[in-house]
């Protein structure tokens, strides 16, 4: 916790810096773990590995089987055998993310014994840690909304860093979103996330204070994680690689390196689709990117499939007539802890324009070609891709929408 009390004199004892580092490590390793057990949540959610199951008459709730469950992580390649499979998921046991349930069991077993997350029967621990690490992830989700424009790559020193926030336009924020009620409870909450290691200033020599000092936020709650980062020893802040989620990122030449995932078309051709890393809501083209496993880039806009998937202009009248050849459905679609795994384009109507098949909304059943009637109950048919993206940003994990298939399609 180093940030909110060392100032810039660097003047501490090397005892008291030594326990500070090593509790900031703990709460970078509790982070972590947070992330990648609730990323693994909702996958095992989406492919119905999780659900109510009996056993001598009586129903378990949103539970999952071990045996079955180690068979799945090395299907997925999470895990090399079921050794590792166990370690990782005793890993989750021993943080309070999964437990027994009838907690009968302290270690994770090979066996048909039911385990449950926590997050799924409301006995999660929601100690002061856990819940300024919710809080700073909320934030986090609300500023890289494609209408917020507050990170930016800003230069400090001369030397010039990506996604950071001006400290008096955060606190700004804070109270124009209603995080906060007052300036002074703004920056109240500013020291919270610092002091539990979610935000800090980008060269580390500052606390937080009400000024023109640039700060980020030390994680990237969005990246994917690998269930495998769990066994390392390294702490995240100490791997120096762009996929590091605590690496405060000076810009370089190198992180533009881009990627590619196929979508899915309903005729089951393989687009390419290009991005900067899979990055979330990225502009693409005339796009909104809602991506399954993203890095998160301040980057400039990379056009990614510019040229629509669609045959011929279609209109909103068109898709209403009478006995016109179009099927309605509906999708319920949970995102992940990374996004939701589509890229919406065009107006009135907008369409899908491309379908992550690792994502939640392929998992769903959407495909590309699909105009979008509803979002969360509201009709979008006369409105472009910005509006409907910033519906589904800014509304909850879950998101039911409307679409319309062309059945010929």
């Amino acid at each position: 916790m180093e940030e909110g009390g060392s100032g810039g004199s660097g003047g501490s004892d090397s005892s008291t810096s030594g326990s500070g580092g090593a509790q900031q490590r703990e709460l970078e390793r509790m982070a972590e773990v947070l992330v990648t057990g609730e990323q693994l949540r909702l996958r095992l959610h989406e492919e119905k590995v999780i659900k109510d199951r009996r056993h001598h008459l009586k129903t378990y709730p949103n539970c999952f089987v071990a045996k079955e469950l180690i068979d799945w992580l090395i299907e997925h390649k999470e895990a090399s055998d079921r050794e590792t499979a166990i370690k990782l998921m005793q890993k989750l046991a021993d943080r309070g993310i999964i437990h027994h349930v009838c907690d009968e069991h302290k270690e994770f077993k090979d066996v048909k014994l039911f385990y449950r997350f926590r997050k799924d029967d409301g006995t999660f621990p929601l100690d002061n840690e856990v819940k300024a690490f919710m809080r700073g992830q909320r934030l986090y989700e609300k500023l890289m909304s494609p209408e917020n424009t507050l990170l930016q790559p800003r230069e400090e020193e001369g030397v010039k860093y990506e996604r950071t926030f001006m400290a008096s336009e955060f606190l700004d924020w804070l109270v124009q979103e209603g995080e906060a009620t007052t300036r002074k409870e703004a920056e109240q909450l500013c020291h919270r996330l610092m002091e539990h290691g979610i935000i800090q200033h980008v060269s580390n020599k500052h606390p937080f204070v009400d000024s023109n000092l640039l700060y980020q936020f030390r994680m990237n709650f969005r990246r994917r994680r690998r269930l495998m980062e769990l066994l390392s020893e390294k702490s995240p802040s100490s791997q120096e690689t762009h996929d590091s989620p605590f690496c405060l990122r000076k810009q370089s030449h190198d992180n533009r390196k881009s990627t590619s995932f196929m979508s899915v078309s309903p005729s089951k051709e393989i687009k390419i689709v290009s991005a900067v890393r899979r990055s979330s809501m990225s502009s693409c083209g005339s796009s909104g990117y809602f991506s399954s496993s993203p890095t998160l880039s301040s980057s400039p806009p990379v056009l990614c499939n510019p040229k629509s998937v669609l045959k011929r202009p279609v209109t909103s009248e068109e898709l209403l007539t009478p006995g016109a050849p179009y099927a309605r459905k509906t999708f319920t679609i949970v995102g992940d802890a990374v996004g939701w795994g589509f890229v919406v384009r065009g107006s009135k109507p907008c369409h899908i324009q491309a379908v992550d098949p690792s994502g939640p909304a392929a998992a769903a059943g959407m495909k590309v070609c699909q105009f979008v009637v509803s979002v969360n109950g509201l009709n979008v048919l006369h409105v472009d891709y910005r509006t409907v993206s910033n519906l589904i940003l800014t509304g909850p994990r879950t998101i039911v929408m409307e679409v319309m298939e062309e059945l010929e399609c």
